[in-house]
């Protein structure tokens, strides 16, 4: 093992920072550049009574990078002021140009969020000694620890396994959000916490999430926690604690909700049916940020009749 390496993480407690369940949010709009105040506090008392961990804002799931920079630090503010340091706030920071994510880390940090979390830039794709020195370089700077987040789908790029174990060295780096869906990948992941014990290593796609922490995985970052999240919870402590059969039944209920996720067509399928449900359910409302359109009715009544069927398992 490199001597820093070592050094480093002999500092760090042997404990994960985060863990379970942790809902990356879906930003509530009322048009393109104006948020749904009363929706966001609406869905953060929701998710917050339902039990969740943390919350992550300004994700995939959250349309980050089709926010303007204005609304985003006001969606910062509005969160962390509600939430008032009850659970975690993580932030996500990812942006195309470094200036603009450190500027939100800032932001972050002033509005009392835990984290910072960052991907790979998206656009022009980055080679993995580049991926190397731009984080070690955002984190010269960042005012927050930092979640690193995997999300070759989306970016492009993937952190690969070389390049996170050479940055385990950085101890203002404090885990991994997977969201490749690559099983493989993630039980790589895991191994890592050989040298970082005190790393939170979540996953993505809530299908695999109790999967996920069978294998040693610290829970989940799942889209499906905004709508049902007494769901997940339930379905993170059943896997915490082996007990299979309610691991079934729960599990059961988690894959039928997957099928929202088939309606419409393109990636921004999963915004448009998690916020279509969201608003069946009166919490918020599922205005899109261009250039995306909310589901229209026949798409919204086929959300509508597969959330029914999950409140009454």
């Amino acid at each position: 093992m490199d001597e820093r390496l070592s050094m480093n993480t002999n500092q760090q407690s042997n404990s994960p920072r985060y863990h379970g369940i942790i809902p990356p949010l879906v930003t509530p709009l009322l048009d393109r550049d104006r948020l749904d105040r009363d929706g966001t506090k609406k869905l953060l008392e929701h998710v917050i009574g339902g039990g969740v961990h943390g919350i992550f804002i300004l994700g995939t799931t959250g349309e980050a990078p089709s926010l303007s920079y204005r609304l985003r630090r006001e969606f910062i503010q509005l969160v962390c002021s509600e939430v008032r340091q009850a659970i975690p706030v993580l932030v996500g920071v990812t942006d195309t140009s470094m200036v603009e994510s450190l500027d939100l880390s800032k932001v972050a940090r002033d509005a009392g969020a835990d984290a910072a979390v960052l991907t790979t830039p998206y656009y022009f794709p980055a080679g993995q000694t580049e991926l190397i020195q731009y984080v070690e370089s955002f984190l010269a700077e960042s005012p927050l620890p930092l979640m690193l987040y995997n999300m070759p789908s989306m970016t492009k790029v993937w952190f690969e396994v070389d390049t996170i174990t050479k940055l385990a060295s950085c101890t203002e780096i404090i885990g991994m959000k997977d969201s490749s869906g690559d099983l493989d990948y993630f039980q790589k992941l895991l191994k890592l916490k050989d040298i970082r014990p005190d790393w939170s290593i979540m996953i993505g796609p809530e299908h695999l999430t109790s999967r996920a922490i069978s294998l040693g995985g610290d829970g989940g970052v799942n889209g499906g926690a905004n709508i049902f999240p007494e769901l997940f919870v339930a379905m993170y402590q059943a896997a915490v604690d082996s007990d299979q059969d309610r691991l079934e039944v729960l599990n059961q209920r988690i894959e039928k909700l997957q099928q929202i996720y088939c309606v419409g067509k393109y990636a921004s399928r999963f915004i448009k049916a998690t916020k279509s449900a969201l608003s069946i359910l009166n919490l918020c409302s599922d205005q899109l940020a261009p250039p995306f359109n909310r589901f229209l009715e026949p798409e919204r009544r086929a959300v509508e009749s597969i959330i029914r069927r999950i409140e009454s398992p």
